[in-house]
């Protein structure tokens, strides 16, 4: 037993990181990450970023812009700032299923949320509803960072856009990232934004997801995110 247990532990040891068992794949998601690589590599080492480190995801529905930004040293630095093609709703958090809203708050995303064989291209699911959403109620299923550049309820962009997000995000997870978090606001939460915004009905949920934005623009870490008491809680990650 102890010799099959050796053998058993040499094994894994001599393939890497278990995270890349888990990261699942295809022949469409295979071609695509091989044809945009190479670029990408070049494009990260003018930044002196490497691909397969850690990745972290932020989007703001108002400007339609989706950050990459990627692990150098202990905190992350902005590699790419994406056009959102397209999204759906208003400002404001997504409540229910068919509400056609696009989801705000804070998710992150494991290997088994990849979708290399997705209807929409490539795909990943950010995991809606979160602790946060369930607490409150809220409902809905398969909201998705996808291609194709359309959207009921989805973050969509554009297929050359998804191939790049998705080749970064395998990378990171075959180089051992267990997982990446996607925070979600409706704009920059500026004071001057939130001012602005004073008499929405979700200004207090705002507030709350400033919070965590703050976190990260103070410190280029994302925090962990719990929820308590129906609130997000921010910590050191």
């Amino acid at each position: 037993m102890k010799v099959l247990v050796l053998a058993f532990l040499f094994c894994l040891a001599s393939v890497g990181p278990l995270a890349a068992f888990a990261v699942p794949s295809s022949p469409r998601s295979r071609e695509a990450i091989a044809r945009v690589t190479p670029a990408l590599e070049r494009a990260l080492a003018a930044k002196g970023l490497t691909l397969g480190a850690p990745i972290f995801i932020r989007i703001f529905k108002e400007s339609r812009e989706f950050e990459v930004w990627v692990a150098a040293g202990g905190t992350f630095k902005l590699f790419k700032t994406y056009d959102i093609c397209s999204y759906s709703g208003d400002p404001g958090p997504k409540l229910c299923t068919g509400d056609g809203q696009s989801p705000e708050g804070f998710y992150y995303v494991t290997p088994e949320r990849m979708n290399p064989v997705s209807h929409f291209h490539l795909s990943f699911n950010l995991g809606f509803p979160n602790a946060y959403d369930r607490a409150h109620g809220r409902t809905g299923s398969a909201l998705m960072v996808h291609g194709n550049c359309v959207s009921i309820g989805c973050y969509a962009m554009t297929d050359p856009v998804i191939e790049e997000i998705f080749t970064l995000a395998d990378a990171a997870f075959r180089g051992g990232q267990p997982f990446f978090r996607v925070h979600i606001f409706p704009f920059r939460m500026t004071d001057g934004n939130m001012t602005a915004q004073r008499q929405s009905p979700w200004a207090g949920f705002w507030a709350n997801l400033k919070e965590g934005y703050g976190w990260f623009e103070q410190n280029h870490r994302p925090p962990n995110v719990t929820v308590a008491g129906g609130r997000y809680i921010f910590s050191e990650s």
